[in-house]
């Protein structure tokens, strides 16, 4: 995979970012190998797309498929694989540190895949410590996953779908003006909002700047969620008011971690 890379995209830093890159999809999507001897092409066919990804400056993932996406292409008996395969992946992931998982979903299973300077301003870290943790976390996903080959998954379909329906109840709230009450019963009495490593603000500051953004006309549209065990993604389209259409920018991503089950901490990605 790196001769692949390295052909592509020459002797250049990029080159283990692509590698990295490839290596999570390729784990994410094997399930679609049907021979054992295409595995090589396969994956150096994963690498190449990566690679031109690259070159166009374009962070290109390939999400995590939904099942019933996945049941209109393939047999029952590979939708069982694949989905045993999903949720082995996200065992390992478990396993993983906060700060890693925290770094390996904002840049592998986010669908508007932060670039590595965002992810840095998102963290509050270097740019190098990114790599260095996307780096680490490569290898410690293969030692977890090897560990955890023959245990029990919990169903990480599943657990998305439910954080995807918080979601939704949490934006009714906002619309029906019980925020603040549905933020007292899912988030911890001191739930913080940071801006990188800097905090900015308490539970009250950030029920105010929801309802300031509805005041002013701007609704947020939830898009999708990605939940590990402490560490939850939502994404959101910003909808401004036709007469203040650059009120804020077109989306946000919610980047929580959750402590027994009860957002603690909010960083908040802005796109676009």
């Amino acid at each position: 995979m790196r001769a692949v890379a390295l052909s592509v995209l020459g002797n250049v830093p990029d080159v283990e970012d692509a590698v990295q890159e490839a290596s999570m999809i390729a784990l994410r999507r094997i399930g679609d190998v049907r021979r054992p001897e295409s595995c090589g092409a396969w994956l150096r066919m994963i690498v190449r797309n990566v690679c031109r990804a690259h070159l166009r400056s374009a962070g290109a993932t390939t999400p995590v498929q939904d099942l019933a996406a996945l049941a209109a292409e393939a047999g029952p008996e590979q939708v069982i694989d694949r989905h045993a395969m999903r949720d082995w992946l996200w065992r390992a992931i478990d396993e993983l540190s906060p700060t890693l998982r925290m770094t390996v979903m904002l840049r592998h299973f986010s669908p508007r895949t932060p670039s590595y300077e965002q992810i840095a301003a998102l963290c509050g870290v270097p740019v190098g410590t990114v790599r260095s943790r996307l780096s680490e976390a490569r290898g410690r996903l293969a030692e977890a996953m090897a560990a955890t080959a023959d245990a029990a998954h919990g169903d990480a379909l599943a657990r998305s779908r439910a954080s995807a329906l918080e979601a939704a109840e949490t934006l009714a709230a906002v619309e029906q003006g019980r925020f603040a009450e549905l933020a007292a019963e899912r988030w911890t009495p001191h739930v913080a909002y940071y801006s990188g490593r800097q905090r900015v603000g308490d539970r009250d500051f950030l029920i105010r700047g929801m309802v300031s953004d509805l005041e002013a006309g701007v609704r947020q549209r939830f898009v999708t969620a990605v939940a590990s065990r402490d560490t939850t993604i939502w994404e959101m389209d910003m909808v401004n008011p036709p007469d203040n259409p650059h009120h804020c920018p077109p989306a946000v991503a919610w980047l929580m971690s959750m402590r027994n089950g009860r957002m603690h901490q909010l960083r908040l990605f802005h796109a676009g």
